[in-house]
């Protein structure tokens, strides 16, 4: 990550500034994405982008950039030699007053930069969850730069020993602090459905349809934390893989290993993501 995209410029790092009175620095005051790039190709870049716009929608933050033009920012960070992540940042910008309402005539912030992605430590082997109550607020669809309550979450279960969080909210499963769920039930992958309580994750769809294109049987359904907790496996998806919870609140899940369904669907999205490249 020798050079950053800032605002129509490409920097070092370490030149790269933004004012104390930038709305995302005062308030949080942004959205963002984090878009994995296979080799130089960006993954999904449409759906990426048409989140971004949700997103920016969502916090009524005008912005208009074709797909084009955003892979044309990006592609100069990219290194068709690895495999990578842009993070792309988007706040309402600079104002001159620290003022709780929108001011008038603002320029956008916009910041990416680009990191090498390494498998998730411990995917072989699964990891441990535990479940919290979902402590955030009501609009988890927008991916906002305002995370404090998710790493909030995320420290608490590392603090119990645990790799991530699972929040759940009136007795039903919601997400991870920074993934999203899926459970085998009953022989079915289930997953929670789309609603404002979680992040519609790009994984997350992919996971489902290469399930139908493998003829694996899923569905989108609400998950109790009871039949989670009897779930034969279950996984988490990241920006780019799902990762087995072998253990969730102390007690194993199956056998305390990765189970069956997960090595067939983690070799599936292997094959699939080397064939993109």
């Amino acid at each position: 990550m020798d050079k950053v995209y800032l605002n129509g410029e490409y920097l070092p790092l370490a030149e790269a500034k933004v004012s104390v009175l930038d709305r995302g620095f005062l308030f949080g005051d942004g959205v963002y994405e984090v878009i994995p790039a296979y080799a130089g190709r960006l993954f999904r870049l449409e759906e990426h982008i048409t989140r971004l716009n949700n997103s920016l929608r969502g916090i009524r933050l005008p912005l208009k950039y074709s797909v084009a033009e955003w892979q044309a920012i990006f592609q100069p960070l990219l290194d068709a030699e690895k495999n990578q992540c842009i993070y792309l940042q988007v706040t309402r910008g600079y104002a001159p007053k620290r003022e709780h309402g929108f001011p008038e005539n603002l320029q956008p912030t916009i910041f990416a930069m680009c990191s090498d992605v390494q498998p998730m430590a411990g995917k072989a082997g699964g990891i441990k969850a535990v479940t919290l109550e979902d402590t955030r607020w009501q609009m988890c669809n927008i991916k906002a730069i305002t995370l404090l309550a998710n790493i909030l979450l995320r420290q608490e279960a590392l603090d119990h020993g645990c790799a991530e969080a699972i929040l759940v909210k009136n007795g039903y499963v919601i997400e991870g602090a920074a993934s999203n769920v899926f459970a085998v039930i009953d022989g079915e992958l289930t997953t929670p459905p789309k609603t404002n309580e979680i992040l519609p994750g790009i994984t997350r769809d992919l996971i489902l349809e290469l399930a139908r294109a493998n003829g694996i049987p899923y569905r989108e359904d609400i998950i109790a934390l009871e039949a989670l907790q009897s779930a034969s496996e279950i996984w988490v998806s990241f920006t780019q893989e799902i990762v087995p919870v072998v253990e969730l609140d102390g007690k194993p899940i199956g056998n305390g290993k990765p189970g069956p369904l997960w090595l067939t669907m983690d070799r599936i999205l292997l094959d699939y993501k080397k064939s993109l490249s």
